[in-house]
């Protein structure tokens, strides 16, 4: 059973985690429904409920807002402030502080279900784990994934699925091994700015 499983048990279901983690994460920023569900990957009708019973609990709250929408077609496209009504965390909640120490500060995943979602993906050689995963907010990266026949569609795929997890976007960069043995060469500043700095091992097979 995963860390979002538990959870999950914890609080009734793995998407009410999801969107809890959303919000903490993102606590200025408006979400309506739409933009919910897109981002836990799961439906509207599935997150009615869950998002009725935060906001009964003072979780979160209503929240009119401002969207740029394009209209128009072609020469005539624009982009126009369009009113939505979302919800936005709740600051004065009681509990936030309680919260955000067991949904942010406690890793979502184990290293071995990390390696598992990448593992159909490449033929893994290293990867790396920083940022969010290991709580050091200033990281240039959240993932450095290194490996052989590399999937782009299938890393992009499992990166989305861990984003909706996390309850943010994740920065990474993939590299096939030859590129990364060259960066490493002449010192590039992107992986030196990984390997310099706080960072979890997963995987390792090029003795990083």
């Amino acid at each position: 059973m995963t860390k979002i499983d538990v959870l999950g048990k914890l609080f009734g279901s793995s998407s009410i985690v999801k969107i809890m983690r959303l919000f903490l994460f993102n606590a200025d920023t408006p979400h309506n429904l739409d933009e919910i569900s897109k981002k836990v990957k799961s439906s509207k009708d599935s997150i009615r409920k869950e998002i009725s019973d935060l906001e009964r609990a003072e979780f979160i709250k209503k929240k009119a807002y401002f969207q740029k929408v394009e209209t128009g077609r072609g020469k005539k496209r624009k982009l126009k402030n369009k009113k939505c009504q979302g919800y936005i965390l709740n600051k004065d909640f009681h509990y936030l502080s309680a919260l955000q120490n067991l949904l942010i500060k406690i890793p979502p995943f184990t290293s071995r279900e990390l390696e598992r979602r990448f593992k159909g993906a490449s033929s893994l050689r290293l990867l790396i784990v920083s940022g969010v995963f290991i709580q050091e907010w200033d990281s240039v990266l959240d993932l450095l994934i290194v490996g052989d026949r590399i999937n782009n569609s299938s890393i992009d795929r499992a990166v989305s699925a861990l984003e909706s997890e996390v309850g943010r976007e994740l920065s990474y960069a993939v590299f096939d091994t030859s590129e990364f043995e060259y960066r490493m060469n002449v010192y590039d500043k992107l992986i030196r700015d990984v390997l310099d700095y706080p960072h979890q091992k997963i995987v390792n097979k090029l003795g990083v």
